[in-house]
């Protein structure tokens, strides 16, 4: 009906109306650049093609249809621009999310392993710590591989990564869905056992885990050979910080590593005051 009018800001203003209502519509599907398209199409493109019939109607010689015209044209071209610039929109938050979950993961995550990371293995200790009780304990079980500094001494770091990857995959398929394994650094790794009824759980644990490690690795058609030292502490037991626990893994550990290789040990006393509030 506007397009019947005779005064050329009537025109404008119709226009003016079809880009605030669309530029609402494309606003909240921004994130969807298809419906943004499909909306823009059906709001500019009726009201293009109306322009330039009512144009060719009038004369598109007359001055007024060549108004119609023009005003057909630049509808279509900014019409044109506001698609690119939701689809210029769209790439950026696209790639502003996937960094942050990049990042996020790089937290999380370590890269040469995929196991979990140092703040990960925090916040599932603190979760996990929630329901901790003495008849329901989470382990702490600390591990350092036995053999491996002389195979990486001698075949190499790349070598040595493509065991600890190896490493990681079989102590990931040991483990149950609801343990954390982690990767200190190094050769050492860290797993969180949680919903432990008793310590002879978590040794059972511990020495299915030493078993798997132990078999023979193949690499490039070398054979390799490591094994693993266990020490093991149990929350609350030995305390709820997180540091402390592992400090006290740390300690079995190296009685295990003293003893010979291949062993488990628990750590000997409860930490004194710490048994209150989880802390990671």
């Amino acid at each position: 009906m506007a397009l019947g009018a005779p005064h050329p800001l009537v025109h404008l203003a119709t226009v003016s109306l079809i880009f605030t209502f669309g530029a609402g519509i494309v606003s909240r599907n921004a994130g969807r650049p298809r419906l943004c398209l499909l909306g823009q199409t059906i709001t500019v493109v009726p009201v293009s093609l109306g322009m330039l019939v009512h144009a060719t109607r009038i004369g598109a010689s007359t001055v007024t249809g060549q108004f119609f015209i023009l005003e057909a044209i630049l509808l279509l071209v900014v019409a044109a621009m506001s698609i690119e610039s939701v689809r210029h929109l769209y790439q950026s938050a696209l790639e502003h999310l996937t960094t942050k979950h990049d990042l996020g993961n790089l937290a999380r995550y370590d890269p040469l392993t995929g196991l979990a990371n140092r703040l990960l293995v925090r916040e599932c200790f603190l979760r996990q710590a929630q329901s901790c009780r003495v008849d329901r304990q989470i382990a702490i079980h600390y591990l350092d591989l036995d053999g491996f500094k002389a195979i990486n001494d001698q075949f190499g770091h790349p070598i040595g990564d493509r065991l600890l990857v190896q490493v990681a995959e079989r102590l990931a398929a040991t483990v149950r869905g609801e343990d954390v394994v982690r990767r200190l650094g190094g050769d050492e790794f860290v797993v969180l056992q949680p919903d432990v009824l008793h310590a002879d759980q978590a040794e059972l644990l511990a020495r299915r885990i030493i078993r798997q490690l132990s078999d023979s690795y193949h690499i490039d058609d070398t054979e390799m050979q490591i094994s693993a030292s266990v020490g093991i502490s149990l929350a609350p037991v030995h305390g709820l910080d997180l540091d402390r626990l592992l400090q006290c893994a740390d300690a079995a550990l190296y009685r295990s590593k003293r003893k010979g290789k291949a062993q488990v040990h628990f750590c000997d006393d409860p930490v004194p005051g710490d048994r209150g509030r989880a802390v990671a």
